[in-house]
């Protein structure tokens, strides 16, 4: 029986090796990807129109991809292609949903800006999946309109997260992530705006260098993003403006970094900046570590398509 091929025995052009690496990516969380996808998820640029057609063709004759209907993947069956359809029909149901909880927060105080992120901003959500969304808010003020957010989801959602999980807050003077990776990139590219059509745009401005990980994705268009009327909005904000409005914020803040080094206290300090990073114009809420998870696997991923093939992906 023969052992692995050498790594760098067999040799791949880039475009090769860039579709192989997305489908290794999106293989993490059983996704085969469209013909599209490919070329938006790509990690070099396209040369032309046919550079991924060229890419899968070579590919799937060396028997290193597999395709069903119009769905590529490296591993797993048609079984896996039905489950993203499945999938994609949940999240087109819900679609009515995420909207209008979008609009409904688009009107809480200081928020100036809402976009769908996690699994429906991939156009797909699990039979147990929360609608997540991230959200932008005025400066000073982001762990008041968080805190509001999160009152109204336990009063009125009896603090259900399916329809409303509000997990990652910036301000708008701070729009850049801070986390520049192959997973923060795909996150950034694939957030879908819902509300705050020049916030939103001021955003991806902001996060051009995702475009480094992923050349060929293009930012969503913003035109029929809605533009929140702010009557009533600016009428509490006058409520909490000033000093009394900065302490109450800084309070909001301290209480919930307080709450959560209570509930996590097996996070250390480096872990507990990574997962749940709470700053003045910063709020993130990913106890489960999913960034580091993902990028673990997808290294391992890497190193076991290479090991397997012997065709370098790294």
């Amino acid at each position: 029986m023969t052992g692995p091929i050498a790594v760098d025995q067999l040799t791949l052009t880039s475009t090769e090796r860039a579709v192989v690496r997305a489908l290794l990516y999106f293989d993490i969380f059983r996704h085969p990807l469209r013909e599209d996808e490919l070329r938006r998820f790509l990690s070099t640029e396209c040369p032309d129109e046919h550079c991924v057609e060229v890419a899968i063709n070579t590919l799937a004759e060396e028997g290193l991809l597999h395709r069903v209907g119009e769905h590529f993947m490296l591993n797993g069956s048609s079984a896996s292609v039905t489950e993203r359809l499945e999938a994609e029909e949940r999240a087109r149901r819900r679609m009515a949903k995420a909207r209008s909880m979008s609009q409904l927060m688009s009107h809480f105080p200081f928020v100036r800006g809402i976009l769908l992120s996690g699994s429906m901003s991939k156009g797909v959500l699990a039979e147990d999946g929360d609608i997540d969304y991230f959200v932008i808010t005025q400066p000073g003020r982001l762990w008041v309109a968080r805190t509001l957010l999160i009152a109204f989801k336990k009063v009125f959602l009896f603090n259900s997260r399916r329809d409303f999980c509000v997990n990652y807050f910036v301000d708008t003077e701070h729009l850049v992530i801070e986390d520049k990776n192959l997973f923060t990139a795909t996150e950034v590219m694939t957030l879908v705006p819902m509300a705050g059509r020049t916030v939103c745009g001021a955003f991806f401005a902001a996060n051009t260098w995702a475009g480094t990980h992923l050349p060929n994705a293009e930012t969503p268009c913003l035109e029929q993003v809605p533009v929140p009327k702010r009557r009533m909005q600016r009428l509490f904000e006058r409520l909490l403006g000033g000093g009394m409005g900065d302490e109450l914020d800084e309070w909001c803040m301290l209480r919930t970094k307080e709450r959560w080094r209570r509930k996590f206290p097996e996070f250390d300090g480096t872990r507990f900046e990574l997962a749940l990073r709470s700053r003045r114009y910063v709020s993130k809420h990913h106890p489960r570590n999913f960034q580091e998870r993902v990028l673990s696997a997808f290294e391992q991923g890497l190193r076991a398509f290479e090991q397997r093939t012997g065709h370098a992906v790294s």
